[in-house]
């Protein structure tokens, strides 16, 4: 009888143990799955920062190159570009990096993917009609919906084979390229107009002369 008892209460003592041991493993798989929630915000914070620094670069530097700075006096152009330059300085002061993990088959895509968008952008001087509709069919592979136009199926699956962080990345730059080659397109067709109005202007003149 007695050492019954004595089982039955070493017995309780380890059924204790073992509840509380369990409640604890709980309680601290509990604040891991907290934490990891804060890690992705912050992750994500961060990207948003990033972005947003390539935004405002972006515009600082269309803003220098626009149309509406050529058609100013020298002086007020020097000014407008000495706070453009003061602003880029700023915003380059700021450094945020998000670091993607990958395994080496996602480095391999993303090298490939990158050397692909480098060679097009190196043709840009060369052909830059070509290489906005090329850019155009690289874009259109990492849309989820349907496409506007043709798709670059050989980059699609190198995009693809990007982890998912990177993929996003790719599309981003691709856009903004895509920008810069239509503000490029409306600044050419700016200076054309204003060339074409400028030379009817001349023509207008020396007619009026000879009348």
């Amino acid at each position: 009888m007695a050492q019954a008892k004595i089982n039955a209460k070493a017995n309780e003592g380890r059924f204790c143990r073992s509840s509380s041991m369990a409640d604890r493993s709980s309680r601290l798989l509990e604040s891991l799955d907290q934490l990891e929630l804060r890690v992705e915000a912050l992750r994500e914070a961060a990207t948003a920062v990033e972005q947003e620094k390539e935004i405002l670069l972006e515009m600082i530097h269309s803003i220098q190159n626009s149309q509406d700075m050529r058609q100013i006096s020298d002086g007020e152009r020097e000014e407008l570009n000495l706070t453009a330059n003061r602003l880029m300085g700023r915003t380059l002061t700021v450094e945020v990096s998000v670091e993607t993990i990958r395994n080496p088959q996602q480095q391999e895509s993303l090298k490939h993917a990158t050397r692909i968008i480098d060679e097009v952008v190196s043709k840009f001087l060369d052909d830059l009609g070509n290489a906005k509709s090329h850019l155009m069919s690289l874009y259109s592979a990492c849309l989820s919906e349907v496409p506007p136009g043709p798709v670059d199926q050989k980059f699609q699956s190198i995009v693809i084979g990007c982890a998912l962080e990177d993929q996003k990345k790719i599309k981003r730059r691709l856009e903004t390229l895509l920008r810069n080659i239509e503000n490029s397109d409306k600044a050419i067709k700016l200076l054309e107009h204003s060339k074409g109005a400028g030379s009817k202007t001349l023509q207008q003149n020396a007619e009026s002369k000879f009348k």
